[in-house]
């Protein structure tokens, strides 16, 4: 019996060792809870940036004490912190939030999830970005539009922080990653400008569901303007229509509007999205060959791709059967 008391006794001692590890904790640390997060996903992450040791023990902890919501920010905690502490701080405001911007999203998706941050509204945004006080490098002269030209990536808002300088940091992350991947080389690498380079990606970023499509889609979209066909792709028609719209009609097919490459020859006048860096690169370095047509073949996204007429419609009657075309 003495044993097991000893054993029961060590077992606390160690137990409360992970809920109060050190009288004197380490560093301060900011700790990133992205949109979404579940209580497990917070705990492994405060085990990676070491404010805890044990997320099984934080977790069994939340349970006992509560306290297991908590918001999106980004949290000054500090390493090898106490439970009680670490759950204060979370619950507490936020040094500064994060904004996560996905891949093939656009500027009213973007001010959307703005316009959810406190003291930010989505109509103020979308008036800031359409109100050419900011603007990229990239846009066209006379231009006010900054579709496309917003890099998707996970961002630090910091409160009290402007919607300009919000807009700010996405447009100088864009610029980085396209000086780094060379955009300004697109006249003489695939022979279109550096801004039709981007139409070409946001194309690609919202039709290329599969990474190892995207150089293939790029190659599409390449020889279909030189051959002076229709781009005929689907995303720019759903654009065209605004948000909400998920599904095409024939009737959809027919709506008159630039971005609709149903009925327009060439780019549409602008990006249809914010490409990320590996639809930046795919639109820089297509594939090569003679690719005219692609279909969704697979339930994950994955594409087929043909060089005939004839060929498409055989992909097509795969992807019927596989009850994924219309």
């Amino acid at each position: 019996m003495a044993v097991l008391l000893s054993l029961v006794a060590l077992a606390g001692l160690w137990v409360e060792s992970q809920i109060n590890p050190s009288a004197h904790p380490g560093r301060v640390v900011d700790v990133t809870i992205p949109e979404g997060s579940s209580t497990d996903s917070i705990a492994g992450r405060l085990v990676a940036d070491r404010v805890i040791s044990s997320s099984f023990w934080f977790r069994v902890y939340l349970r006992l004490h509560g306290g297991s919501h908590f918001d999106a920010g980004v949290y000054a905690l500090r390493e090898h912190d106490s439970y009680p502490a670490v759950v204060k701080a979370l619950s507490g405001p936020e040094v500064s939030r994060a904004l996560v911007v996905p891949e093939g999203f656009t500027v009213s998706q973007i001010a959307a999830r703005v316009g959810a941050l406190p003291g930010h509204s989505t109509a103020h945004f979308l008036a800031v970005a359409d109100g050419g006080t900011v603007r990229s490098p990239l846009e066209p002269v006379g231009s006010t539009d900054l579709e496309g030209l917003l890099f998707p990536d996970t961002y630090t808002v910091t409160p009290g922080e402007t919607d300009a300088a919000i807009l700010g940091q996405m447009i100088a992350r864009f610029d980085q990653v396209a000086s780094r991947i060379g955009l300004a080389q697109a006249p003489t690498s695939v022979g279109v400008s550096p801004y039709q380079a981007v139409i070409i990606a946001s194309l690609i970023e919202r039709e290329a569901k599969q990474t190892g499509d995207r150089p293939r889609v790029g190659e599409v979209i390449y020889n279909r303007l030189a051959k002076g066909m229709r781009l005929q792709i689907d995303a720019t028609v759903l654009y065209a229509l605004g948000p909400g719209h998920t599904g095409l009609s024939a009737a959809d097919l027919r709506v008159s509007s630039p971005y609709n490459t149903y009925l327009v020859t060439g780019l549409p006048p602008g990006p249809i999205a914010d490409p990320g860096q590996a639809a930046l690169e795919a639109a820089l370095h297509p594939s090569t060959g003679d690719y005219l047509y692609y279909v969704v073949v697979q339930a994950d996204g994955t594409e087929a791709f043909s060089a005939t007429l004839a060929g498409q419609e055989a992909n097509i009657a795969l992807a019927r059967g596989r009850g994924l075309a219309g």
